[in-house]
């Protein structure tokens, strides 16, 4: 995996843009996480997420999309490779925590609300879950 695009495009999506603390954004999930990078024609990284499997349960996080190329399908292939890696590790369904302001685009993509709000690093967001 590409580690300096995978942290430079987090660092600028979730630190410096939503303000999440340094702290809080690194963890030691990256260390068992697959991880997936998103590239434009050009080979620059321009999103990222990650998957980790636990017991069977598919957890997919930290997606980003460089925000000049948000809204041009980027994150929903990114999605759905997520999803079909999940997939193929036997997992029969995959959950996430989204920002509520992602909600509907995780929707689009056949995930469902589960539970109710709650903050993560100072933003509101909801557990989502896709069965297949």
């Amino acid at each position: 995996m590409d580690e300096p695009s995978l942290r430079d495009i987090r660092t600028r999506v979730f630190i410096q843009e939503q303000n999440v603390p340094e702290a809080l954004e690194w963890d030691d999930e990256d260390a068992q996480a697959q991880h997936f990078l998103a590239r434009d024609p050009q080979g620059n990284a321009i999103g990222t997420a990650r998957l980790l499997m636990h017991d069977g349960l598919a957890h997919i996080g930290r997606m980003a999309v460089l925000p000049t190329w948000r809204g041009q399908g980027v994150g929903r292939a990114l999605l759905e490779a997520v999803v079909k890696a999940a997939q193929a590790c036997g997992a029969s369904n995959a959950f996430l925590n989204a920002q509520t302001t992602a909600v509907p685009f995780y929707e689009r993509a056949g995930f469902a609300v589960e539970g109710a709000v709650f903050m993560d690093a100072g933003i509101p967001h909801l557990r989502m879950t896709r069965h297949w």
